[in-house]
Parts: structure tokens; C-alpha cells; sequence
């Protein structure tokens, strides 16, 4: 299995593995390949390092007594994890690819403003706006412990960043926003 680290710093891994495999099979390699990488990473002994996930609660990887934020994705080809030593996180991934119905997909999903900006966007640039839009709200969603569900504009507090791949595959990883505070 070749692990590629496509992104580190802050607290933060991510990695991919080639998965040209059925989706459950892909899960367990990912959770392998995640558990390989953060012992490295953290010169750690992989045996101290698992896997917990629940349905319906984000995943967390386990390190020797504490816990990290983790989150998973696929897509036809490819699996990524990212891990967040200080708190939550979100990845995901996905082809830009032309959809037929794109504008209520967009309209649905990311909201009137996202649907708008798409549609003002030339055609041959579209599949990957939306690519980016769209894995943009799935990782945020995800680092604020939400599931996929149709708009609403309840602020998720997330930076978000785009992580470079070939192939037309748009990622984005998303942390949570760090806050001053003000006051008491």
C-alpha cells in the first residue's frame, strides 16, 4: 500500500492511498494506512494507535492515552484521512465532473449564493467550481460534526483549505476557525 503524505503542519496530517477497490475494502485500508502514518509521524509504536468510530459521531484516533479529531473520504480511486492533533477536522474528495442537474444540486446543498456564483461561471469551468464549493461544505460539515443535509446558513466556524491532487480530484481540508476572545 503506498501512503502519500499530501499535507502536515500545525498539528495537522493528511494523507492519501491509491484505492482502486470496493468502498469497504477502501475503508479498512485507509484505517490501516492512517494508523501507519501517525506512528511515523509521531514516532510512535503503531500498537498504541487505533481507529474508533461510532455511527452517527465523528471518528477519532487514538493515541496512547488521548484522542485526535480524524475524518475519512473516498472517491473512485482514492481514499484520504486527515488527522487533527488539537481538536475536529473534515476532509473530502471527489472528481469534478460534469452533473446534469448541477444548479439544484448547488441550489439544494450549498445554498442560493453558491447556485448563483455557479451559474455566472463559464460551462467549461463549472464541474470544477462546483467540485471545490461542494468539497469545501462537506469538509466543513464535517470538522463541525454535522452530516450532510440541505442548506441552512448556520455559520460552521471553519477555515478551510484546498489540497493539491492530479487527475481532477478537488480536496479540501477544514479545521476549526480559532477565536480570540473578547472579554470575560
Amino acid at each position: 500500500m503506498q501512503v502519500q503524505v499530501l499535507w502536515s503542519g500545525d498539528g495537522v496530517l493528511v494523507i492519501g492511498i491509491a484505492a482502486v477497490l470496493p468502498r469497504a475494502k477502501a475503508r479498512l485500508r485507509i484505517r490501516a494506512a492512517v494508523r501507519e502514518a501517525a506512528a511515523r509521524w509521531l514516532d510512535a509504536s503503531i500498537e498504541a494507535i487505533s481507529v474508533e468510530s461510532a455511527p452517527g459521531s465523528p471518528p477519532r484516533l487514538l493515541l496512547a492515552g488521548r484522542a485526535a479529531g480524524l475524518s475519512f473520504s473516498h472517491d473512485a480511486g482514492i481514499s484520504l484521512a486527515a488527522v487533527h492533533l488539537h481538536g475536529a477536522i473534515g476532509i473530502d474528495v471527489m472528481r469534478a465532473q460534469d452533473i446534469p442537474d448541477w444548479f439544484t444540486l448547488a441550489h439544494d446543498y450549498l445554498g442560493p449564493q453558491v447556485a448563483d456564483a455557479l451559474a455566472a461561471c463559464p460551462a467549461e469551468q463549472r464541474p470544477l467550481a462546483l467540485a471545490r464549493a461542494w468539497t469545501a461544505r462537506e469538509a466543513a460539515l464535517k470538522c463541525a460534526g454535522r452530516q450532510l443535509a440541505e442548506w441552512d446558513d448556520m455559520p460552521l466556524n471553519c477555515n478551510v483549505l484546498h489540497i493539491a491532487l492530479e487527475d481532477g480530484l478537488v480536496a479540501m481540508l477544514a479545521t476549526p476557525r480559532k477565536t480570540t476572545g473578547v472579554g470575560p
